[in-house]
């Protein structure tokens, strides 16, 4: 299990009711299948030795020996797997009849989890033949004879969870199809007691319009749970003589569905489970409450797997999918348009004064302003665009700036900070032929200043343009673009940043339409050195990197706590054939070290609105010491 992932599968076979040698051949191929490929889990559906559709032939002895066969037949043809199997079966205890989940590994059962909810409605009728888990004794035990003939006592047990000695977060818990549809499961106990994978042995039939609430529900649970969700459901040769099964196999990892089998098909689903990530929500979530219960231990030989199927995605704070990319950018730019128009009525703001360079990140302010003004029903000219041309001002983005000015309809002021910057560098003995972070920032803190006082002047507050990605690589100028009375792009890293200026431009006709891509097209650069042959000559990303790996490496560290050897794994994986790996392995050491040093402007921001999970607000998500040593992650980062 390298930095905690482990393949788990799901697998429907193709079955024939009552006829338990097909069965477990059919299942003791799957498995050795799915082992082959790296599985260290698999579930299969519910009473899979017997098939589910059985009847009342489930009181008949023959199907009742026939299933225990199966089972050993199971235990012999798997022992030699590094794998743990749950297969589904009827089971006898002291004369009643239980639907069991039998967890074999190494060639032997280490126990019998029983359904504790008989669905007894509509199609379903199991309390005609089955108890529940809920009759048991506290300690129950049956007589299993091993693979070499031998008497073995196999417990039969209820909220308990299985753990792997090598791997110690490699935890489940076991639930049977209705155990989930109940208003309170089994897997909340199961994952209180530590399971991080639940699995379920379901047989649930298909009618109109259930693959879509099954689809929410195993997906929710594992939200909720934080947890993985690992449904195995039956599918083709159970008995259509009322019924139909479709053999909906479901993934699922906090929420997010991660893989799903084609309806009415028989075959193995696979995915990669992030332990660590889940194990890293369970201790951020004060919330999620932790209970003791009993624990069965198993061995597995620890494998290096190559994370065959996880896929992370390049740009993990975009929806990849456009129509949901717009619809998450009209929500944000409502979300950044609410705090801001609530800051404004709260101060009782004539105007509001923003920086407009013509770049993305004032050209997003902007936005925001117009329509927080909009929402408020006042007038656009109270917004006070200003451009503060200087030394590395270029005549493209000047000229951009002006025409945003005009095609919203807002005020623009021009103030031309050349000689007043001049005079500073006089008093303070800076030559102007020194292009050291004194002749840049004394720049930028001159903009802040003539914001600040216009906004004083004009009786309003100064929105600020910085966005969350400056703000990880502390590329913002101390008391210069770092401040504002309120930073309306706090939580919004540069790769959303241009999404949202795009969406922007794509609602949009004409002139406003054709500058916002303009806009998009022109470089990041904050423009404090002199330009070459009047084109932009300071671009950030040579400086500091790509956006796309910094947003990356921003979003696994602080989301889900990813370690420097965990994010380099992963964006290896993803940026594949566009970064090589001494490139990925530069920039995030560059970020290690810029995040930590840099602390200290994120200690004192303004306020801002929260639009994600990942902010660095000192006030919200991300509490740190600025004197925090980076030593163990640049440590980590630089051995790679």
């Amino acid at each position: 299990m390298r930095d905690g992932f482990i393949k788990i599968a799901a697998a429907t076979p193709d079955l024939h009711a009552a006829d338990c040698a097909y069965n477990t051949s059919e299942i003791v191929k799957l498995a050795k299948e799915a082992a082959a490929k790296g599985a260290k889990l698999i579930t299969f559906p519910e009473l899979c030795l017997t098939g589910y559709t059985c009847g009342d032939l489930f009181l008949q002895e023959t199907l009742l020996e026939g299933a225990l066969d199966a089972l050993r037949t199971v235990c012999r043809e798997t022992a030699e797997l590094a794998a743990v199997i749950v297969v589904g079966l009827p089971l006898r205890v002291r004369g009643k009849l239980y639907n069991v989940a039998a967890v074999v590994n190494a060639g032997d059962v280490l126990a019998f989890v029983p359904k504790t909810h008989l669905p007894n409605y509509s199609e379903f009728y199991e309390q005609r033949h089955f108890v529940s888990a809920d009759t048991l004794g506290s300690i129950e035990s049956v007589t299993l004879t091993d693979t070499a003939g031998e008497p073995r006592y196999v417990p039969i047990v209820t909220d308990s969870i299985f753990q792997c000695d090598e791997q110690p977060l490699f935890t489940f818990g076991v639930e049977i199809c209705e155990d989930l549809w109940v208003p309170n499961p089994p897997s909340t106990t199961l994952a209180q007691m530590g399971a991080h994978i639940i699995v379920n042995l379901s047989a649930s039939d298909e009618i109109i319009g259930k693959a879509g609430y099954r689809r929410d529900l195993v997906r929710q649970q594992s939200g909720r749970l934080l947890c993985a969700y690992l449904y195995a459901d039956a599918g083709f040769g159970e008995s259509t003589q009322d019924l139909v099964f479709a053999g909906h196999d479901l993934i699922a990892e906090n929420g997010a569905l991660l893989s799903e089998s084609k309806m009415f098909s028989q075959g193995i689903i696979y995915a990669d489970i992030d332990l660590q990530r889940l194990a890293h929500e369970r201790q951020r979530m004060n919330t999620f409450e932790s209970i003791e219960g009993s624990v069965f231990s198993f061995s597995l030989e620890p494998v290096e797997n190559d994370l065959v199927d996880r896929t992370f995605p390049r740009t993990p704070f975009v929806p990849a999918n456009k129509a949901l990319r717009d619809e998450r950018c009209e929500e944000i730019l409502t979300l950044q348009a609410t705090g801001l128009a609530t800051r404004l009525r709260h101060t009782h703001a004539k105007t509001a004064v923003v920086g407009l360079s013509g770049g993305l990140d004032s050209t997003l302010a902007l936005i925001v302003l117009v329509h927080a003004f909009d929402m408020l029903e006042l007038d656009r000219k109270g917004i006070l665009a200003v451009t503060m041309p200087c030394f590395g001002t270029t005549a493209r983005t000047k000229g951009n700036a002006e025409k945003l000015a005009e095609a919203y309809g807002v005020t623009l002021e021009t103030v031309d900070i050349k000689a007043a910057v001049d005079q500073h560098f006089m008093d303070i003995g800076q030559s102007k032929d020194d292009l050291s972070v004194t002749f840049e920032n004394g720049q930028a803190r001159m903009r802040t200043l003539v914001l600040m006082n216009l906004a004083n002047k004009n009786g309003g507050m100064v929105v600020g343009t910085g966005d969350l990605s400056e703000l990880a690589l502390g590329w913002a100028t101390y008391n210069g673009d770092h401040m504002s009375m309120y930073g309306v792009n706090g939580s919004i890293p540069k790769t959303l940043v241009r999404y949202l200026v795009a969406y922007e431009a794509d609602r949009t006709l004409g002139e406003l339409s054709d500058v916002l891509q303009d806009v998009l097209d022109t470089p990041v650069s904050p423009e404090l050195l002199p330009p070459k042959d009047g084109e932009i000559s300071q671009k950030t990303e040579d400086l500091v990197g790509p956006y796309e790996l910094h947003d990356f490496f921003l979003y696994y560290m602080l989301r889900f706590g990813y370690p420097p050897r965990k994010i380099f794994r992963a964006a290896h994986k993803t940026f594949a054939g566009v970064y090589d790996d001494a490139t990925i392995k530069k920039w995030l050491t560059t970020f290690m070290r810029r995040f930590f040093t840099q602390q200290f402007k994120r200690s004192c921001l303004p306020d801002g609105p929260k639009v994600g999970t990942v902010t660095l607000s000192p006030r919200g998500d991300w509490r740190m010491p600025s004197d925090a040593v980076s030593a163990l992650w640049l440590k980590e980062a630089e051995s790679l």
